[in-house]
């Protein structure tokens, strides 16, 4: 579908069922299509990408008393090697093609929007990469006292090897995590403006929002310790005010807001 048919779609609110899901089929095969090229250049890069991951592991074992911790990480099974790959190339594929993603997603609501409404999509796609970015750097900072509470419990006489799938899959997990974590307030911002909610009433559910972060910050922890649910719940919780703010600046000349 071209540009000018799309616009052209999106003036058109009354769009049949096939036409939305043609419409759906073509934006994930896009997103597919950008996943998969980013796939190809992570794996392509994979030794600088897992060395830059293993970094914050390698300066927690050299910071700790001997026998804490070993730096190196194993592969247990001969087929470790390349899953482990392939997931690294996965992960990096997505959040390489997150802002094709996000444009793909914007794309396929915007019929459903009205005109001033769709003047935000370039805020809308640079906010949420950025959120993302934020998130995804917050975990990849914060990995390292994960680690050390998680291994500070399994005891003094249990020496912690780790196989390089699994230290993979934490640290690919929690970059999602907090990256997921992050865009909420986007996803508030958008509510404001197309109406569902009004500034007022997400500041008044603040107490309900607090417990909500809280419990949305321990589900989709991957880790599951107090540490990194902190370091991500406290920043949510801040930016759902960012949120509020936005709202009330953009909309503050409506009535009731």
């Amino acid at each position: 579908m071209t540009d000018d048919a799309e616009a052209e779609a999106g003036g058109d609110e009354t769009l049949t069922l096939t036409q939305h899901l043609a419409e759906l089929r073509t934006r994930i095969i896009r997103s597919a299509l950008a996943v998969l090229i980013g796939m190809v250049v992570i794996i392509a890069f994979y030794d600088l990408v897992l060395e830059f991951l293993k970094q914050p592991y390698i300066d927690l074992c050299n910071e700790k008393p001997a026998g804490f911790c070993d730096p190196n990480l194993f592969i247990p099974t001969p087929t470790e090697g390349l899953s482990t790959r392939i997931r690294v190339g996965m992960y990096g594929g997505i959040i390489a093609a997150l802002p094709v993603i996000l444009w793909q997603i914007w794309r396929f609501v915007v019929p459903a929007l009205h005109a001033k409404e769709r003047k935000y999509a370039v805020p809308f796609v640079l906010s949420s990469v950025l959120l993302f970015s934020a998130g995804g750097s917050l975990a990849y900072l914060t990995v390292d006292r994960a680690l050390e509470f998680l291994i500070s419990w399994a005891g003094e006489d249990v020496q912690q090897i780790f196989s390089v799938s699994s230290y993979i899959s934490l640290i690919g997990l929690m970059i999602f995590a907090f990256g997921v974590g992050f865009l909420l307030p986007v996803l508030f911002v958008f509510l404001q403006l197309v109406n569902v909610v009004s500034p007022r009433t997400l500041l008044k559910s603040w107490r309900y929002a607090t417990i909500g972060m809280f419990v949305i910050a321990a589900v989709i922890t991957p880790s599951g310790d107090p540490v990194t649910l902190m370091m991500l719940a406290l920043p949510m919780l801040l930016l759902y005010f960012v949120a509020i703010l936005i709202g009330w600046l953009v909309l503050r000349k409506r009535p009731n807001v």
